[in-house]
């Protein structure tokens, strides 16, 4: 349908209803909007409430010190004004600034103002703003009311979604006047379905606040830390240069690619709390589209397509990652175990031309979990030697040669450095094992179970996906799968599902305490398999994209089950709904404490104030705690030894400083990481030592005169090298894809053309 086809009155409600969406998004823009606190809602430990919910500080409480705060922010750079409304009778209470353990600002108040208003300037992001009420301890001490207003905006969220929509907007319309042709209904269907179970995935993150998974703090962490590393010029990032109170921390241990969406989200300004839900969806819309190509490759039923992308992308253990564990590195690696099983697939028994696929799932994998990149290595080794025979007979060791050496090849600019820094850095990698692995194992019974209303800690398959084990059980044993058909395709199909049922029932008794854990931790080399593992429930998302298979294509399979498909299929799709709509809440379905609130749920869950950042001990310097750490240079010898400046920004850093002793040294709050350089106001090289707490201690120069230090990182050769053969590969994969795709297309236009012609000629 063309432009024209298109009435002018239906052009002009179009527009004007998109034009009414985005003019109500910018209506409820809480960006600007200031985050007032009363006395009664600020943190607390002393003092008292009164009817006007001020908060009441006597003498009486015989101390001093902090006596109200507000939470930690994650927040942009910027200019912004506090107003504390108050009435003190004494002097000497003081409001304070607080960035990452460091006062960066105070302000006095006085008993003969009701009011104390201050501005200030946050010149880079900050990652734990905090404002404290300081009493001095004499007097009494009313705190009315706090409010914090940006000059310009917290965050830029709603201008992100008025763009998404508008976008989407100007996508349809296109579609609608010029792209119809292009995408049959069908397809059309399909992708709404997409969307949709997508969608549905999300909807318990649409709240107005984040759940507090797990590891939540630290994947927002490295959020935030991905989007410093890019503003620092570090392009692959490798350090985290503000992480651990400005010390840095190492980024290139866990897998971060797709974490580049929500860091560049950041750097527009977006706040760290929706830019992680926007990674989320990416995440669910990603999961299903993954299920469906490859489904989609091994089976000619849209049924058992749509069942596999429903089924999977609403699996129980995938919310249990998202909401409960904030395991976000699995939750990005379950994305691409459809595309990999249904690639080894290929490989070993279908279309060998889809040998790619494991290309694009194994490096999704990788790019996303480390372990789950060790767990996907450890059943592409499996399904070769189950495969053997097979694969040597017709030569298909070709195309996996192909795919395990261009899978090395795209993901060499990571696995350079991550390999670098873990067999040669002094890391504190001992923590990895603090997990005794065999008192996780979990209850067989449990494996029945949908989520909780009660409890986000659950761990299952889930009755939808133990359905899909009775119909494998159904069509591969009772009906022995497609070996009586006669078709060596089939029964080749037949096989390899067989062999995925048998893995996922295998990994499934692996989670439970059925498996001999105990025993066999008497090995050696078992226990330091799997106390780096950690968890034997990591399982269950490997399992059950095999059941998924097992379930989606042996339902169009199978004859004995022919008669009850729909049934079935209803049956499976209706269970998985219900996963949805029993995750369970915090109980507080309003976002808002009362008419007058502004520091509501969401706007502090933006700002990550009810979560906070957090840096593990596994990729600091072996050894360095948090009271190890400190802000400012340290000197060997205070009474020689003078710092008249230091400045870092980023992973650079200046310090001027004047010595009386020639043994002495300075050290440097910055953790000495390999790749680190120093130099003197000469350019010439100085030795760097690592001294107390990781930091870096550099020997200074004596004379009395004084001098300069200046440290910088930079990326080691094979660092660089390594990126260089990943881009070409990558380059190199895109050209040969695109031409691929041309050659297909110009064939199939050949073949309409010529039956156009003998259609014709008849």
């Amino acid at each position: 349908m063309q432009t024209e086809g298109i009435r002018l009155k239906t052009k002009i409600i179009y527009w004007i209803t998109t034009g009414i969406l985005l003019l109500l998004l910018w209506c409820a823009n809480e960006g600007s909007r200031p985050m007032v606190y009363s006395g009664a809602k600020l943190q607390h430990s002393v003092g008292l409430i009164d009817s006007e919910n001020k908060l009441v500080v006597e003498e009486a409480v015989a101390m001093t010190g902090v006596v109200a705060s507000t939470p930690q922010y994650v927040m942009n750079r910027g200019s912004y004004t506090v107003t504390l409304d108050y009435t003190a009778t004494e002097q000497d209470s003081v409001l304070e600034l607080w960035e990452q353990g460091r006062k960066a600002a105070a302000w006095t108040l006085d008993p003969e103002q009701p009011r104390l208003t201050a501005d200030f300037t946050l010149p880079a992001d900050a990652k734990q703003v905090q404002l404290r009420i300081n009493y001095s301890g004499g007097g009494s001490l009313y705190i009315k009311s706090l409010t914090l207003t940006p000059y310009t905006m917290f965050y830029s969220d709603t201008y992100f979604l008025m763009a998404a929509l508008l976008l989407g907007s100007l996508c349809l319309w296109r579609y609608l006047t010029r792209g119809q042709s292009r995408i049959d209904r069908q397809r059309l269907v399909d992708y709404a379905v997409i969307l949709g179970v997508a969608l549905l995935a999300t909807t318990p993150m649409m709240q107005t606040y984040l759940y507090n998974g797990d590891d939540l703090s630290y994947h927002l962490a490295r959020l935030e830390g991905l989007k410093d590393g890019i503003l620092d010029g570090q392009i692959p990032v490798n350090i985290q240069p503000d992480g651990l109170r400005g010390n840095g921390y190492l980024n290139a241990m866990y897998p971060y690619l797709f974490l580049y969406i929500g860091a560049f989200l950041r750097i527009c300004r977006v706040s760290i709390g929706f830019s992680y839900k926007v990674l989320i969806f990416l995440a669910n819309l990603g999961t299903a589209a993954c299920a469906y190509a490859a489904v989609k490759s091994m089976s000619r039923s849209r049924r058992s397509v749509i069942l596999a992308v429903v089924l999977y992308t609403l699996m129980p253990y995938r919310f249990t990652n998202i909401l409960s564990r904030g395991d976000l590195g699995e939750t990005l690696a379950l994305v691409f175990w459809p595309l990999l099983l249904a690639g080894l697939y290929h490989i070993v028994i279908g279309e060998r031309r889809y040998w790619y696929y494991v290309v694009i799932g194994f490096s999704g994998i990788l790019q996303s979990h480390i372990l789950s990149a060790a767990f996907a290595a450890a059943v592409c080794v499996v399904t070769a030697l189950v495969f053997c025979v097979r694969v040597i007979r017709e030569r298909r060791y070709v195309e996996a040669l192909k795919a395990a050496g261009l899978t090395v090849l795209l993901n060499l600019w990571y696995l350079t450095p991550f390999l670098y820094y873990f067999f040669r850095e002094n890391l504190g990698k001992d923590v990895l094992r603090w997990s005794s692995y065999f008192e996780q194992s979990i209850n067989l019974s449990n494996m029945a179970q949908s989520i909780s209303l009660y409890n986000k800690q659950y761990f299952s398959v889930g009755l939808a996906l133990l359905g899909c084990v009775g119909i494998g059980f159904v069509w591969l044993v009772c009906e022995k799968g497609g070996q009586s058909g006669g078709q060596t395709e089939r029964s080749g199909m037949a096989g390899y599902l067989l062999y995925l049922l048998v893995l996922g029932c295998v990994l499934i008794y692996m989670t439970t305490g059925y498996f001999p854990n105990k025993a066999l931790l008497g090995s050696g080399l078992y226990k330091n398999i799997v106390t780096m593992i950690q968890f034997p429930w990591r399982f269950l998302g490997p399992a059950s994209a095999c059941f998924v298979f097992v379930g989606a294509v042996g339902l169009s399979e199978s004859c004995v089950l022919a008669p009850y498909r729909n049934i079935i299929f209803a049956m499976l799709i209706g269970l998985n709904l219900l996963v949805v709509v029993t995750v369970p809440t915090d109980n507080s379905h309003m976002p808002y404490d009362s008419a007058a609130a502004e520091a509501s749920k969401g706007h502090e869950s933006k700002l990550a104030s009810n979560i906070g950042l957090f840096y593990p001990q596994e990729w600091r310097l072996d050894g360095v705690t948090d009271d190890k750490l400190t802000t400012s240079v340290v000197t060997s010898d205070v009474n020689n030894i003078a710092v008249s400046g230091y400045e870092k920004r980023g992973t650079k850093a200046a310090l001027t400083y004047t010595a009386e002793t020639k043994q002495g040294f300075v050290e440097l709050p910055i953790q000495n990481y390999l790749g680190y350089r120093a130099y003197d106001e000469n350019g010439d090289r100085l030795e760097i030592a690592q001294g107390n707490g990781g930091r870096m201690r550099i020997a200074v120069n004596g004379d009395g005169a004084q001098h300069m230090i200046r440290v910088c990182y930079k990326m080691h050769p094979l660092f660089v090298l390594s990126d260089l053969v990943s881009a070409l590969s990558i380059g190199g994969a895109a050209v040969l894809l695109w031409r691929r795709r041309r050659t297909c297309r110009m064939k199939r236009e050949g073949e309409e053309r010529y039956e156009t012609g003998h259609q014709m000629a008849g």
